[in-house]
């Protein structure tokens, strides 16, 4: 165990130096409400069961047991391309393992004709709107081994199934009507692949760092409707973890993705930034954060959230997504058990 999981780190650098190719990615930013709450700034924070999604390495350096179910929808309806992405997930974890079950849809509209100069509002609805949606579920085993000390890595082993389904909607309805019918959208029988999603963390006293590398062999889905390949992407992590030192419970942290990455609404290349504070010997958490997508058409979103802890060891969580007309909105909420 401890031969192979060495060779995540050389994996990881020798895909940080290989071309990434053309293709269509999820949004990193989609499971976690922790996560969504400090603006996905968490490859570096990450030790409850969402590091089976946000970083593999980090779950050694979480509890004995988490376990969350949550769900969690943010969309983009302004001015096309619009998008939104909803996503429902279970994951649990005792270090050295993790399972974890998530299931997401993303549907996107795009503009009935990418040539026109003028500027297509969220009124202008005209025939043929091209609608697009893909389910995908992906069910993973999480392993995670210690290299040195301080020092962790993880990956985990995915099974991804997804159905592309793609319609041409007559336009009359709103955008976020419109979004919302990529279930009844047709297609054909769902694809199976299998990739793997890698991960390392540092942690030196209060300090942390990560690196996630997400579809590790961007694997392709393909049906009747088309091809989807499960874009490779990048992001580097850090954070500082006053609690480390005997300070106050308080984690500021700052994420960085690697290079742009395309999607359904254009290229993503994200800055996160984000903190979380625990109050009342940890019975109410508050954290908030925000990101900025320095590619492709420069959203920018404000996030904020909150964990309660209904009795010891169960908490609920929810967060709230914010942003103008074009930028990413949101909201999710997840139950989770730790301890």
């Amino acid at each position: 165990m401890r031969h192979q999981l060495k060779h995540c780190v050389v994996l990881c650098t020798f895909l940080l130096m290989t071309h990434v190719g053309a293709g269509e990615a999820q949004v990193i930013e989609a499971v976690g409400s922790r996560a969504l709450g400090m603006g996905g700034a968490f490859v570096a924070v990450a030790t409850d069961s969402s590091a089976t999604w946000w970083n593999p390495g980090a779950l050694a350096a979480g509890p004995f047991l988490d376990l969350a179910i949550g769900r969690a929808t943010t969309e983009s309806a302004g001015e096309l391309p619009a998008r939104r992405d909803t996503a429902s997930w279970f994951s649990v974890a005792t270090p050295p393992f993790g399972f974890s079950y998530y299931r997401l849809r993303l549907t996107d509209i795009q503009p009935v004709d990418p040539t026109v100069t003028q500027s297509v509002n969220r009124q202008d609805r005209r025939a043929g709107v091209p609608v697009r949606s893909l389910a995908a579920s992906q069910l993973g085993v999480t392993l995670v081994h210690t290299l040195f000390q301080g020092i962790h890595a993880g990956a985990t082993l995915k099974y991804v199934r997804g159905t592309l389904r793609t319609a041409s909607e007559d336009g009359v309805l709103p955008t976020r009507d419109l979004l919302g019918r990529g279930d009844d959208l047709d297609g054909g029988t769902g694809d199976g692949v299998f990739d793997a999603d890698l991960g390392v963390i540092g942690v030196a006293g209060a300090f942390r760092a990560g690196l996630l590398v997400r579809n590790a062999f961007e694997s392709e889905l393909e049906n009747e409707a088309g091809i989807t390949r499960l874009e490779r992407q990048f992001r580097v992590g850090g954070a500082y973890d006053a609690a480390a030192l005997g300070g106050v419970p308080l984690v500021i942290a700052v994420d960085l993705d690697l290079s742009a990455t395309p999607t359904a609404s254009g290229e993503r290349r994200n800055i996160a930034v984000g903190a979380e504070r625990w109050l009342w010997s940890r019975r109410l958490s508050v954290r908030g954060g925000a990101r900025f997508n320095t590619a492709g058409a420069r959203e920018r979103a404000a996030t904020a959230g909150v964990s309660v802890a209904v009795r010891a060891g169960l908490f609920l969580d929810a967060h709230v997504v914010g942003g103008g007309g074009e930028d990413d909105r949101g909201w999710g909420v997840a139950a989770r058990v730790s301890f």
